[in-house]
């Protein structure tokens, strides 16, 4: 399991990421990840970036990385060769000028076709580890703010399941933000172990259905790029598996 490589020059490294996947250790299990792969492809990447101190008190290594999809999100990312480069996009990625936009898979059908939620994310005391929106005095200040827009409704071939397929537009990068403001609004992703562990996957999804599928960023040669990762095999098979209607 590897990374396709969709862009790169001198400064940047622009890969599609596949889904399950890690993009760097956990300190807790020795697997592949993007930043093995990354080390192992291109080695005088070692360094560039920031490393990682994980719970367990090791060092992880996190070469060029400026930003971070869970392990079972697909899609586009985009890392630096360089600390320079990582700093330029780095400073993009915290000043939210750099374009995410991600596809969903969702059980129901929202009221509205399109809309925003704003609601901050703290962590919850659970294992495994999970997020939810913060109740009561919430901190507006460390909201995280999510666009929304239902590209196609319809139901599930087998089951009969609701489900739409969303387009997704984070203004903020938050730890799984897109998985706790949907499920927050009603609609958790399909097959979302954590968010959605009630519901039966539908749709021949096996994790959940959330793949990133646009990054636009300025480059450090001061070009605004896009770059688009195709749709994994299991977005297209659910297209085929959903009916409209």
């Amino acid at each position: 399991m590897k990374p396709a490589v969709i862009y790169e020059d001198e400064q940047v490294l622009v890969i599609d990421k596949p889904a399950g996947l890690i993009v760097h250790s956990d300190g807790r299990t020795d697997e592949p990840s993007v930043a093995s792969w990354v080390v192992t492809k291109y080695p005088h990447m070692k360094g560039v970036g920031e490393p990682w101190m994980s719970p367990q008190g090791e060092v992880i290594d996190r070469p060029g990385i400026v930003h971070r999809l869970d392990r079972t999100t697909s899609g586009v990312m985009i890392l630096a060769k360089t600390a320079e480069a990582h700093a330029f996009l780095k400073e993009q990625f915290q000043g939210r000028s750099a374009e995410k936009e991600y596809f969903a898979y969702v059980y129901g059908h929202p009221k509205e076709d399109e809309g925003s939620i704003e609601k901050e994310i703290v962590r919850i005391k659970s294992i495994p580890p999970r997020w939810g929106v913060a109740r009561g005095d919430a901190n507006k200040k460390r909201a995280a703010v999510t666009m929304w827009k239902v590209r196609t409704r319809g139901y599930d071939r087998d089951s009969k399941e609701k489900s739409a397929l969303l387009s997704l537009l984070p203004k903020t990068g938050r730890t799984h933000q897109l998985r706790v403001h949907l499920k927050e609004m009603g609609y958790p992703i399909v097959a979302d172990h954590l968010y959605a562990a009630t519901k039966p996957p539908i749709l021949g999804f096996h994790r959940p259905a959330l793949h990133a599928v646009r990054l636009s960023v300025i480059l450090p040669s001061g070009d605004r790029r896009e770059f688009l990762a195709a749709l994994p095999d299991d977005f297209e098979v659910a297209a085929e598996l959903l009916l409209r209607g």
